[in-house]
Formats: C-alpha cells, sequence, structure tokens
C-alpha cells in the first residue's frame, strides 16, 4: 500500500476510536504509532521518536504561553469581572426589548478578552446573566440559547488559546492571528445582538424589560470595567502594538508568552485587590490552569506523534498533490474542509479538531491559488476554521456550551436550549460566507499593523 492509503486506513481507524469513546490523545498517538509501524515496516524508528518526541514537544519556550493563558483566564473567572461587565453592559442596554441578552453578549464579549476559554466564558456569564434573565421575563429558550452562543466569544476574540495551538501546528505568527481575529470576534458580537434584536421582534413575548438606568448610574458601573481595558490593551497593545514611533514597523514591548505572564499577573493582582481572589481561590486557579494544561499537552503529544506519522508517509502533500490534479477550484475545497468542521464538530471539542485536521488541512490551503500570499492564506484559514469548530461548541448533539448553560438551569429542557441557540447558529453560518467572500475583512487589521 502507499503511504497515503496507510494514512487514510489509520485516520478512519482513529476517528472510529474517538467515536468509541477511546481518549483522543490516545487515539491519535496510537494511530500514529502503529501507522509508522505499519509503513517502516518496523517498530525501531517510531519507538526511536517516541524516546524524544515528549522532551522535544514540552520544552519549546512557546507552548509555555498556554498554561499563562490558562491561569489568566482563571483568574479573570475567580476575581468577579463577569459581574461588573454585565452590570455595564445591562445598564447601558436593558431597557431596549431584548436589552438584557444583548448585555450579556456585551459581557462575553469583554469577558473573552481577558479569558480566552469558550466554556469558562459561558460557565461564568451563565452565572451572572441567567438569573437576571430568567428574573425579567426572558424565555427560556432565549436565555439559555444567547448564553451558549455568547460564551464562543471567549476562543474567538483575543488572546484565545486555540489561536495559539493553531499557530504553532501552521508554523503562524501568533500575533498576526490574534489581530486577523479582532474585526471577526467585534463582528460576531454584533451578530448575535442583532439577532436577539430580530428574535425579540418576531416573539415579542419571548423578552421583558427592565427599567431604564440614569446616566450617572451607567456611568458610574462603566467605571468599574476598566481593568478589562487596562489589561486587554496591555497584553494586546504590548505585544502588537508601536512603541517606538522612531522607528519603522511594529516594535513589541514584549513578546507573546511574555504578554500572557503579564496578563496573568495583572488579571490575579486585580483579584487581590477586589477581594474577589482569596488564598483559596489562588490554588483552585492555578490547580485549574495546571488540569487544563495538562490535558492539553497530552492532546499535543499525541497529535506529535500521529503529525510525525503523516510527515513520513508524505500523505498531506500527496493528497494535495491529488486534489490539484482533479482541478477542484479552491473555493470548493475550502467549503468541503469547512463542513467537515461542520459536521464533526457537533460531534468532537474544538481543540481536538484543530489538532486533528490542521496538519492535514494546511499543505492543501497553501497550495490553492486565492490570490493571496500562503501566509495570509493561512491566517485567513485559522481564523475560518476557528469559527466553524466554534460553531460545533453550540450545535447538537455534543454541543459542550449547550451543556454547561443547561446545567445551570436543570429545569429547562434541553429541547428549548436547542431551539433558542439555533438562531445564533445561522448567524455563525451568515458571518462565515460573508468572510469567506470578503477575505480583507479579516486581513484588514494584519494589513495595517504589519
Amino acid at each position: 500500500m502507499t503511504g497515503l492509503e496507510i494514512a487514510i486506513i489509520a485516520f478512519v481507524l482513529m476517528l472510529l476510536a474517538i467515536f468509541v469513546r477511546v481518549p483522543i490523545a490516545i487515539a491519535m498517538g496510537m494511530a500514529g504509532f502503529f501507522g509508522q509501524w505499519v509503513f517502516l515496516g518496523k517498530a525501531t524508528p517510531t519507538l526511536g521518536l517516541l524516546k524524544t518526541l515528549a522532551y522535544d514537544t514540552f520544552s519549546s519556550y512557546s507552548l509555555s504561553i498556554v498554561p499563562l493563558f490558562l491561569l489568566m483566564g482563571q483568574f479573570a473567572t475567580k476575581s468577579g469581572m463577569s459581574s461588573a461587565l454585565f452590570e455595564a453592559a445591562s445598564d447601558w442596554l436593558g431597557h431596549r426589548k431584548g436589552g438584557i441578552a444583548m448585555a450579556a453578549v456585551g459581557g462575553c464579549a469583554g469577558f473573552g478578552a481577558v479569558c480566552g476559554s469558550s466554556l469558562a466564558t459561558a460557565s461564568t456569564m451563565g452565572q451572572v446573566a441567567l438569573p437576571e434573565m430568567r428574573k425579567r421575563g426572558y424565555s427560556d429558550a432565549l436565555s439559555t440559547g444567547v448564553l451558549a452562543a455568547g460564551g464562543t466569544l471567549g476562543i474567538l476574540i483575543p488572546p484565545s488559546v486555540i489561536l495559539v495551538i493553531y499557530a504553532m501546528l501552521a508554523e503562524q505568527n501568533i500575533v498576526k492571528l490574534f489581530m486577523a481575529a479582532m474585526v471577526p470576534g467585534i463582528l460576531a458580537a454584533f451578530g448575535y445582538m442583532l439577532t436577539v434584536a430580530i428574535y425579540v421582534r418576531v416573539r415579542p413575548d419571548a423578552a421583558g424589560t427592565a427599567p431604564r438606568v440614569p446616566y450617572k448610574k451607567r456611568f458610574r458601573t462603566l467605571v468599574k470595567v476598566w481593568p478589562v481595558v487596562v489589561i486587554f490593551g496591555l497584553v494586546i497593545g504590548g505585544i502588537a502594538g508601536d512603541w517606538n514611533w522612531s522607528q519603522p514597523g511594529i516594535q513589541a514591548l514584549f513578546s507573546p508568552t511574555e504578554g500572557a505572564a503579564v496578563g496573568a499577573v495583572a488579571t490575579g493582582l486585580y483579584g487581590v485587590m477586589t477581594g474577589g481572589l482569596n488564598w483559596r481561590g489562588f490554588l483552585d486557579s492555578v490547580l485549574g490552569a495546571a488540569n487544563a494544561s495538562a490535558m492539553i499537552f497530552l492532546i499535543i503529544l499525541g497529535a506529535q506523534v500521529f503529525n510525525s506519522f503523516l510527515a513520513t508517509t508524505q500523505a498531506p502533500q500527496q493528497l494535495a498533490e491529488w486534489i490539484l490534479a482533479q482541478g477542484y477550484g479552491p473555493y470548493l475545497v475550502l467549503t468541503i474542509m469547512l463542513l467537515f468542521y461542520l459536521v464533526f464538530g457537533c460531534i468532537m471539542d474544538s481543540l481536538s479538531m484543530i489538532l486533528l485536521t490542521i496538519p492535514i488541512f494546511i499543505p492543501i490551503i497553501e497550495v490553492l491559488d486565492f490570490g493571496m500570499s500562503a501566509e495570509d492564506t493561512a491566517i485567513w484559514f485559522g481564523i475560518l476554521a476557528l469559527i466553524v469548530v466554534e460553531v460545533g461548541l453550540i450545535t447538537p448533539p455534543v454541543g459542550m456550551n449547550l451543556f454547561i448553560i443547561n446545567s445551570m438551569a436543570k429545569d429547562i429542557p434541553m429541547s428549548k436550549t436547542y431551539q433558542g441557540v439555533f438562531p445564533f447558529v445561522l448567524s455563525d453560518l451568515l458571518r462565515v460566507v460573508v468572510l469567506v467572500m470578503f477575505p480583507g475583512i479579516t486581513l484588514w487589521l494584519v494589513g495595517v499593523m504589519f
């Protein structure tokens, strides 16, 4: 058999293993190990690879950004930032029809700017916003649906852990990916708010109203969110801002890893000063970040074993050559890839999807002619993939955000949550179509900054 045929069989067997609940890290590692064994005809080279692969992977300095951003998110969750964000957004928008739901979206967007995790954003904002919406007469469907969708902003608005992983796999600049995610992230937040506005006009009984808040109180609550603005500006501005006006180009204040460390320290200090982060909360945050990091690192190790197998067989390159030989248009190939993400994102988590597919898809994407450089194409594709994977977080049957939100209101049937999130899924799909048709929207800020 050819290397491509062996790789296809290994990939299918790996998917079957995942579907029968074998952990993704084990499934990828086993597929890579045995696939390479079959291809080479002996196990010695693969065993030799395993001897050094773990150290080579985890000794990478750039990988330290992952636990630091996770720790930053843990501190943000414990420090009470979510309450301040939701209160400020609610005071400004709550008197409008559907305003509390819009405020929940705004709170998710703000919290995502210092968290970087979709599940943490959905969980934290759900605890704050869900009781308020139910108290104000919002329907069960809209209350749970908007929070599940809003939670996905946590992985799109930078800093994003998944974007960091994508940058490493695709060998792209992390800062450029953060910049590329900014405009789509803002569009996502406004798209969700527009969806709420349409929803409550089609179904007026789905949303209650809140009293108008005086402007004096609005500005007072707005002042409370300054830490979020400062921390976000410090992290993103520090790694991408032009701090030396006498020199051409971007003169960053610190590297992405240093920026993650600064963000974690700043978020932790804010939590301590406000009293939201005590010693017990600090230990829980460190342990939570460590647990999440261990899980991610194990999946990365399994992915590296599988990627080594793909590199040995040259399967991605052979697949790219085969696709080019068929004469398929680049946008047809892109559409098939995005549909793959959409379907499998319904049954797999977002990190696993990225680690599983990027080593296969990137060599194909980079040889297709989209009228852009290979770097711009890889950045654009990364944002598209992230958005479509994000849709999987709110799409049945697995949709992790749906289960997170529904677990906070056990009296609400899951069918209501499915019903409420459907309009937001349509909003996401429409945004994907727009970003596919107009790549400049994604790449505009990258071009301005670089």
